[in-house]
This record gives structure tokens, sequence and C-alpha cells, in this order.
């Protein structure tokens, strides 16, 4: 896949709330994903590992919406914005908006980072 059509096709499946199928569907093997510096357990690499944080991140949520902007595509890179309205398993409502910038290499999503504002 080109990196437009991967990114057409993430948004896609973010839209619909398939991030696991996102994952196995177009994430290399060997892929790495990255929350700000200073997150615990922040760095994750290999993609049993992306699907199982991903996993326990959506673990107990309730999603009231979910966005995601067209990506942006330039070279082996995109970005989309994404926003969420979740109901977290504590009972706290949160809005949380974030870039996740993604990188491309031989047709799979090899890399993804999330930036977005740190509580404090």
């Amino acid at each position: 896949m080109t990196t437009q059509q991967l990114a057409d096709r993430l948004v896609e499946l973010c839209r619909q709330q398939q991030s696991t199928q996102a994952y196995r569907e177009l994430f290399a093997q060997n892929a790495s994903s990255h929350e700000m510096p200073g997150v615990p357990g922040g760095d994750v690499f290999g993609l049993d590992h992306l699907i199982a944080k991903s996993e326990a991140y959506d673990e107990g949520m309730t999603v009231h919406a979910l966005t995601c902007t067209e990506p942006l595509v330039y070279e082996n890179y995109f970005t989309v914005g994404m926003g969420i309205d979740v109901t977290r398993a504590d009972g706290n409502r949160v809005q949380e908006h974030e870039m996740c910038v993604y990188r491309v290499h031989n047709g799979q999503i090899v890399e993804e980072r999330f930036i977005y504002e740190m509580p404090g």
C-alpha cells in the first residue's frame, strides 16, 4: 500500500472504532508506539504489544464520540488529528485530543507517535 492508501484506510477503521483491525491490517510486526515523554509504559515495541496496549486503553471505557481528521500525507509520513469523548472505568468523563504521526516503510506502518497536552 502507498502512504496515502494506508492513511485513508487507517482513518476509515478509526472512524469505525476498529483499532485492533487497523493494527492487524496496516502495521508491521516490528512496529513501535510512542506516547509523550514521561508516560509510564509509553514506548511499546512489536505488533502484539501494540494491540495489547490499545485493547487495555479501550477496556472499561464508554465511547460517546470519536473524531478523526482527514490525513495529511508527506513522503513516508502522515498525521491525523483525533479526538475522543469517553467515560473512563472510574466514572470520569473526559475529552482527549491528540495529533497522531505515523511513519511508513515497505507498505506498512512501522511507527506511531501520539502528541497531546500533558496534565499538570
